[in-house]
């Protein structure tokens, strides 16, 4: 071997040195980011363990206020039967008034309005005592 051999050799063990000195500092560089990530994992299971407690409690406590919501509603709706029964009464009533009304414009005569508030009176006698009989 000669000098150019030495010289190859020289070049070889440089270059293996290079490469143990890179991976050397890769690996520490490694270390370090596994360090982290070990430590931001700790952090998230921790929050996550506050979190999941806090979301337990919270259900709880949704389920607690859609039962109560659940029960005032079931009260409440024997009130909203009353009023649409109550509202069908009135629109019945309404009908009748203005059926009512259109009988008695129809008997109105010509004689004047003392005439119609007569007939006016007589209708509406005769219908309240139709409507009570009833």
């Amino acid at each position: 071997m000669g000098i150019i051999g030495s010289i190859a050799l020289l070049i070889i063990a440089l270059a293996v040195v290079t490469l143990v000195v890179f991976l050397v500092i890769l690996l520490v560089k490694l270390m370090k980011t596994v360090r982290e990530i070990n430590r931001t994992i700790v952090i998230v299971t921790q929050d996550t363990d506050v979190l999941l407690k806090q979301a337990d409690t919270l259900m709880a406590k949704t389920n607690t206020l859609l039962d109560d919501v659940n029960g005032k509603v079931a009260t409440i709706d024997p009130l909203f039967t009353a009023v649409a029964d109550l509202s069908e009464s009135v629109s019945k009533l309404n009908r009748s008034g203005n059926a009512f009304v259109t009988r008695v414009k129809g008997r109105a005569s010509n004689a004047g309005k003392a005439a119609a508030v007569v007939t006016l009176g007589r209708s509406a006698s005769k219908w309240l005592r139709k409507k009570q009989a009833d």
